[in-house]
């Protein structure tokens, strides 16, 4: 019970509130109390749960009342209305409210309402250039045209469309609609932030664009021809002269027998040139004469060897063949 200054007897006649509930419920069952609100002193609404199969949640209100003291308790009212957990509807908005961006279709007319926030009187004077130049005089130009609120709230719902600087289009684009030479701004207020696009080949052609928005039609876009993987240049670098020492023919193997000094003369002789261009930078290179005896010196002729002393079944034999 939500307070005391009902009588007892409206707060106890629960029996009597039940039976109404059943009587207005038509043979549907009733389920238990379930709770007591006080209406006034002499006003009491009892609750029971509805077993409806389609009223899940909802609760038979019935509402006794008692004209005196000693006067009888009797039925008010009896309603079926939802409980906390019923499912109900959502609240009933106007239709003008319910219409949203993209419902009106051909032959529909949405009037707008005399006090729009969005409009003001053409004859009023106005923060933006653009409209004072059709309403310098009474009477002449829009009947009315867009106030600050009404420009504000396009230009945010702008911003935040399609063709804002935040869509996926624009973060992806070369460069920006304000570069672009596609783009056409706005008159008045709006110019420095807004435009149209004129491109035809762009997926903005003849939507208001922001000048941060941006595609790929954009008219100072260019392909990047260039190798996908860069590749080095090759340069040729003759201005240093590599020298490369060789080991002189004085560390050779000693010539044949036989033949040891002109074959030292003729190595000298070859030789010299080399020699005095890998040394130049050291000292002068000796003559080629005196370098011939150092180089090779000549060995003593071996011994002849009489072929009758050598027989062809011995195995001295077999080594001088070899």
């Amino acid at each position: 019970m939500d307070g005391t200054q009902a009588s007892a007897a409206l707060v106890n006649a629960v029996p009597l509130a039940q039976a109404a509930a059943a009587e207005a419920a038509e043979g549907e069952e009733v389920g238990g109390h379930v709770g007591t609100a006080v209406e006034d002193p002499s006003a009491v609404t009892h609750f029971f749960e509805a077993a409806h199969p389609g009223y899940t949640g909802w609760r038979w209100a019935v509402t006794v009342s008692q004209a005196g003291g000693e006067e009888p308790v009797t039925v008010s009212e009896v309603v079926l209305l939802p409980g906390p957990q019923a499912l109900v509807a959502p609240d009933w908005v106007p239709w003008n409210q319910r219409v949203k961006a993209g419902d009106l279709g051909v032959g529909d007319l949405l009037p707008t309402s005399p006090d729009d926030h969005r409009l003001v009187p053409g004859y009023l004077q106005s923060d933006d250039p653009a409209v004072e130049e059709v309403t310098r005089e009474v009477g002449l130009g829009r009947m009315r045209v867009l106030s600050w609120e009404g420009r504000a709230e396009a230009a945010a719902r702008w911003t935040g469309g399609d063709f804002g600087p935040g869509s996926d289009m624009a973060r992806s684009a070369p460069g920006s609609c304000a570069g672009c030479g596609f783009f056409l701004p706005l008159a008045g207020s709006l110019r420095a932030a807004f435009g149209v696009c004129g491109n035809e080949y762009s997926p903005a052609d003849g939507r208001v664009v922001h000048a941060e928005y941006g595609c790929g039609a954009h008219s100072e876009a260019e392909v990047d021809t260039s190798p996908l993987v860069p590749v080095a240049e090759v340069i040729y670098d003759d201005a240093m002269l590599d020298i490369e020492q060789r080991p002189s023919s004085a560390g050779t193997a000693p010539s044949p027998a036989g033949s040891a000094p002109e074959h030292a003369a003729e190595t000298a002789t070859e030789a010299a040139p080399e020699t005095a261009v890998e040394a130049a930078p050291e000292a002068a290179p000796e003559p080629a004469a005196e370098a011939a005896p150092e180089a090779a010196p000549a060995e003593p002729a071996a011994e002849p060897v009489e072929a009758e002393a050598i027989l062809p079944e011995s195995p001295a034999a077999n080594e001088a063949q070899e």
